[in-house]
């Protein structure tokens, strides 16, 4: 180990101190069974100049090039860049899952003074779980949803005798910050809650003595307080002397845990340093874009993407996003008094309790708490796809909720939804033309008007005409999205639910997504409830928010007045949660063009 990491891990607090008392901190872990270790003063993983080439029909296409790394005991290294930059394909390459289509070249490739260029399959099988755990992104996906949580624990406890199992996945779970782990054992991940089916999954991947943790994504799509226990889990396995390769988009994730930062740009490593170093003082242009492009106090009403014209006298070159004709005195949805419950039980806990509020045309509003607050459930009545108990729904003066579907039919195109993940929500038969011109038929344009409408739908995304006849599993993420906001927009609709719209986005793709949507909803007047659990987006586009806490909303008001003075201790909580980028990032200056 290096000198500083040695000092890094020295000063650290041991295992669980970040949330000392709390029920759900993590415990530290028995010691593990497979003990993996580099030589005295050797880097755990060290590779020089790593190219990796995948060979698709006639063409070559490289998508790593001469990336080296190092990772210590008791260090987080983080690899960030936009989607495509390499981070995931060189994370793979350390548990030999690239496939027969890559092919890898390195001057050097050590996993604990091992060469592994000599690894044959047989020989990754035995690293994968023994001595390297993966954690991936989405823990619903990745846990086999027909095992049990003790079935899925017990897999990598290769070498406990049958009699220690369940006393061993005890102790694993309860490691990973799970309270009445006994009770957990018996449960299938569907009927987990997100953070707790990705502490079972950090469990699986440290169950079998792994010393090296590579996190891809582990924290995308959670809420703030899920994702801090997250991060402090993983925070406590690297203080326990676990190497940690973490690989994120989320930079405010990266500046919490990581030690060091490698950024990536197709395939290749611009910058890389000490993470309060690089995302402090940045020194590539690359790197500075992407620090950009997150939403952050300063940067609320201006452009987040780097495409913004030339500096102002003063310096700023800063780029103001177009202003909101927003008309008060026109109520595009009223929601009053509406509470729902599931089930026939009445101690079942109500997913919405007496839930009111309004939104004027042209507004938006953001609804943010917790997993299971009841967001989607609001959102659900609002979109007219679920049914309150009580309470009702008017939309554009006129009833909506409790009026049968046939009488609504042709209202729908009136109110349009984009989802977080804009591929599920497509039909994968039709081309993008089609998804768009979809939307139209409900408002009775067709024929060449249909087309003409479409295409110019693809300018104001742009996308362009190119795109038309191309099918979503030919766009990229970003790209699925724009046709998403293409579809929604395409009726005219006076309201707009965006649901999750960026969560799964990377940051410079979120940035043009965001200021997209702001652009058309100021080129429409429509109305929008952008639902998030990512505060620094609702910040940064919302005019007013609601705080939802188990059902209930406990604070509403202009974003400005809750974000800064909350009147609620459960606001105020998850603004707590917050992870926040250094000081000097936080500046809202746009970057140099890279």
């Amino acid at each position: 180990m290096t000198a500083a990491a040695t000092a890094n891990l020295a000063a650290r607090v041991r295992v669980g101190s970040a949330t000392e008392g709390s029920p759900s901190a993590p415990v530290p872990l028995p010691a593990v069974i497979h003990p993996f270790t580099a030589p005295p003063g050797e880097p755990l993983v060290r590779i020089e100049n790593l190219s990796i080439t995948f060979h698709e029909r006639h063409a070559a296409r490289p998508a790593v090039e001469s990336l080296s790394l190092s990772v210590h005991a008791g260090e987080c290294v983080a690899l960030v860049g936009e989607s495509g930059s390499g981070k995931s394909v060189t994370a793979r390459s350390l548990v030999g899952l690239n496939g027969p289509k890559a092919q890898t070249q390195a001057e050097r490739f050590e996993i604990a003074g091992e060469d592994a260029r000599r690894y044959r399959e047989r020989d990754w099988r035995g690293i994968r779980g023994h001595r390297i755990g993966y954690v991936l992104q989405d823990a619903l996906v990745s846990l086999d949803p027909l095992w049990r949580v003790r079935n899925l624990v017990a897999e990598s406890l290769h070498s406990v005798r049958s009699r220690d199992i369940h006393h061993r996945s005890v102790e694993i779970l309860r490691a990973v910050g799970i309270d009445e782990p006994e009770s957990r054992l018996p449960q299938y991940p569907h009927q987990l809650s997100g953070g707790l089916r990705q502490r079972v999954l950090i469990g699986t991947a440290i169950a079998g003595g792994a010393s090296l943790l590579i996190a891809d994504e582990p924290t995308t799509a959670l809420d703030m307080t899920v994702q801090r226990q997250i991060l402090s889990l993983l925070s406590a396995r690297r203080d326990a002397g676990d190497a940690l390769l973490l690989i994120s988009h989320d930079l405010a994730v990266v500046a919490e845990l990581a030690d060091r930062v490698l950024v990536m740009r197709a395939g290749r490593i611009v910058e890389e340093g000490p993470t309060r170093d690089v995302l402090g003082r940045p020194a590539h242009p690359y790197t500075r874009q992407l620090l950009a492009a997150i939403p952050v106090p300063a940067s609320r009403g201006y452009r987040l993407s780097g495409d913004a014209g030339a500096s102002t006298a003063s310096g700023d070159t800063r780029v103001a996003l177009p202003a909101k004709q927003i008309v008060d005195d026109v109520r595009v949805l009223s929601v009053e008094a509406v509470t729902k419950r599931y089930g026939s039980d009445d101690s079942a806990p109500p997913a919405a309790v007496d839930v009111s509020f309004s939104l004027a045309k042209g507004e938006t509003l953001g609804i943010v708490g917790e997993s299971g607050s009841g967001k989607s459930t609001v959102a659900r009545i609002v979109l007219g796809l679920t049914t309150p108990d009580s309470g009702r729904v008017t939309l554009d003066g006129q009833p909506w909720s409790g009026v049968p579907e046939s009488a609504r039919r042709h209202r729908r195109a009136g109110l349009q939804l984009i989802a977080q993940d804009p591929y599920s929500s497509f039909d994968p038969r039709y081309t993008v033309g089609q998804l768009i011109g979809e939307s139209l038929d409900a408002v009775g344009i067709r024929g060449d008007a249909r087309r003409r409408r479409v295409l110019q739908l693809l300018d104001e995304v742009r996308l362009g005409a190119g795109c038309y006849d191309r099918y979503p599993r030919e766009l990229s993420g970003g790209q699925r999205q724009r046709v998403a906001i293409a579809r929604a927009f395409a009726p005219n609709p006076a309201l707009l639910v965006a649901d999750e719209p960026v969560s799964a986005l990377d940051v410079s793709i979120q940035a043009q997504v965001l200021d997209l949507l702001a652009d058309m909803q100021s080129e429409h007047g429509t109305a929008m409830l952008f639902i998030s659990h990512d505060l620094g987006v609702v910040h940064h586009v919302a005019d007013r928010v609601l705080v939802m806490q188990r059902g209930r909303l406990v604070e509403s008001g202009p974003v400005e007045r809750v974000f800064t003075a909350p009147t609620h201790p459960y606001t105020a909580s998850l603004l707590d949660a917050l992870l926040k980028l250094p000081k000097s990032a936080q500046q809202g200056q746009p970057a140099t063009s890279a």
